[in-house]
């Protein structure tokens, strides 16, 4: 689904649930638990926002790494046939639409999407879209495209097996100094929302129409819609 500019956007409906940096499995079991409670009707949702970054690393056309994060796989595909699913792919979690065919899914391209809560209309992103330089840029677009993870799927054990084990070390949870002069950038890119909802930084914080979502694996929250708003709220 690529960017809405018309006056009928697509609805953030009450009780929504917005989960962004599970970073699963290598920082903790929630992602993989949270799932499981939607499976058994234990949580209940009717729309699930999963904003990047839900695995710590996972990609499409290959199967070998999908073996780290089976279960976690296994259960969204059967989320997805009864349960609204929109996944902004993040940095770690990329070309998903063939893994999960039956989610709306939104590539690094078709970030942000627009919705609408309460009559605001809102831009959604992962949040790696902006101020992020031409080399980032271009390291995206050649990672994250079919011919390339096809041309390195020879190499796919010894690669995955390194990058898995280095991810599996890294320190992902800080606090970022100077946050609100990255904010005040990226709204630049947002003019026509009256809100915005990203990921990406860990931060679990609002700054003026801005919403940084918490990371589950590092403040344990997830967000929710409340009374047309977007609260934090801890997952056990």
């Amino acid at each position: 689904m690529s960017i809405c500019k018309s006056n009928s956007l697509p609805m953030i409906k009450e009780e929504a649930l917005f989960v962004a940096d599970s970073h699963y499995p290598h920082h903790g079991d929630a992602f993989l638990r949270l799932l499981k409670r939607l499976e058994k009707g234990t949580l209940q949702t009717p729309q699930l926002f999963l904003m990047g970054d839900n695995f710590d690393l996972l990609f499409g056309y290959n199967e070998y790494i999908q073996t780290f994060s089976k279960e976690a796989v296994a259960l969204l595909q059967k989320l997805s046939h009864t349960l609204e699913i929109h996944y902004f792919e993040g940095n770690h979690d990329f070309c998903l639409k063939s893994i999960f065919p039956d989610m709306h899914i939104y590539s690094r391209n078709e970030q942000p999407a627009f919705f609408e809560l309460e009559g605001r209309r809102v831009g959604i992103s992962h949040g790696d879209r902006y101020t992020t330089g031409f080399g980032y840029d271009l390291y995206c677009k050649v990672l994250r495209n079919k011919t390339t993870l096809t041309l390195l799927r020879p190499f796919e054990k010894a690669i995955i097996d390194h990058r898995m084990k280095k991810l599996s070390r890294k320190h992902i949870c800080h606090r970022f100094e100077g946050f609100e002069k990255r904010v005040k950038v990226i709204l630049e890119h947002y003019s026509e929302a009256d809100l915005v909802i990203e990921g990406h930084f860990h931060q679990a914080r609002t700054v003026g129409k801005y919403i940084s979502l918490p990371s589950l694996a590092c403040q344990h929250q997830i967000g929710i819609v409340r009374n047309g708003e977007i609260l934090f709220q801890y997952f056990e």
